[in-house]
């Protein structure tokens, strides 16, 4: 998920792995950037597979992940969009925490966020009022758009040391993750948007899919 509205002066300073015990292994190996897969590729519309334990290079692939997010100015990253069709997604929250002002802090009931890995998640349940944010997409850059999206998510995955959990969120943190299970989903934020919005929108759509944008950050696009 894209939040490059906010300012994030580091987004490396977070030392991607605080609280994630695979970061340790990666000590001596070099974590790579991978490209963000573009809007109109075919993996972003798949239905992703649970994996289990054994799944090859998993931790590596998580690392990854986690460079590839702070490096693309993400709070969120899920594998379909490094074109990886599996259940797996990061999520880090306090990013947006730590770059509030003290008065924003109490419109959202969810601080000081969560940075965390989810495989194999599932809702359990979603609930509480709808409310709508203004969304943004690394793979559909350049468009923002106001997302209506219920307060609360249940959700049943397994962590990275595939120890299983339930757990809910809310607020701010609910709508990233809630974002980013969409991706394993095979689904887009823009899909919540009116069909005339969408029409509107599709010459920007056509562009992105041709590579026709300028962003910051290393892109793949449908071929």
């Amino acid at each position: 998920m894209d939040y490059s509205e906010i300012n994030i002066s580091d987004p490396g300073s977070g030392k991607h792995g605080n609280n994630c015990n695979f970061a340790k292994n990666f000590q001596k190996q070099n974590v790579m950037v991978f490209p963000i897969v573009a809007y109109g590729h075919p993996v972003l519309r798949k239905l992703a597979q649970d994996i289990d334990a054994d799944f090859p290079l998993l931790d590596k692939l998580i690392a990854d992940m986690w460079e590839t997010m702070y490096a693309s100015n993400g709070v969120g990253l899920a594998a379909p969009q490094v074109n990886k069709d599996i259940r797996l997604f990061v999520v880090d929250s306090e990013q947006i925490f730590n770059n509030l002002e003290p008065d924003e802090k109490n419109n959202f009931p969810d601080g000081p966020g969560i940075k965390q890995v989810f495989i194999n998640a599932h809702i359990e349940e979603i609930n509480g009022e709808k409310w709508s944010y203004n969304e943004g997409c690394l793979s559909i850059p350049k468009i923002r758009e106001d997302i209506s999206r219920n307060e609360n998510v249940t959700l049943r995955f397994v962590d990275e040391n595939f120890i299983p959990r339930v757990e809910t969120y809310r607020g701010i943190t609910g709508r990233v993750v809630l974002h980013e299970y969409d991706h394993i989903e095979g689904k887009l934020f823009i899909d919540y948007l009116s069909p005339l919005k969408r029409k509107l929108m599709k010459g920007k759509l056509d562009d992105i899919s041709k590579g026709k944008v300028n962003v910051d950050y290393k892109m793949v696009f449908p071929k």
